[in-house]
């Protein structure tokens, strides 16, 4: 037969030792968890950064072609003028 004290460290202990066993599993599971939200946003951080120069490139180029524009119409303009 168990001693009350036997039985007072069975009813503390076992309980104890199963909450520290699944705070362990816990603290593996978000970790795995941690390292995935990681990969992701890395993965989105790349994505981000080619649409980015994406478009950086077009607005460039929009921008290239309105001083096209300009230019064109700075030359009609002073054709123009020249005419007068």
């Amino acid at each position: 037969m168990l001693t009350p004290d036997s039985q007072v460290l069975l009813s503390i202990g076992v309980p104890t030792v199963v909450i520290l066993i699944g705070m362990l599993v816990n603290m593996r599971q978000i970790e795995r968890l941690e390292k995935h939200m990681d990969s992701q946003f890395v993965s989105v951080r790349m994505e981000l950064n080619s649409l980015r120069s994406e478009m950086n490139a077009r607005f460039e180029a929009a921008h290239q072609a309105l001083l096209r524009v300009e230019g064109v119409m700075d030359a009609r303009l002073k054709h123009l003028e020249e005419r007068e």
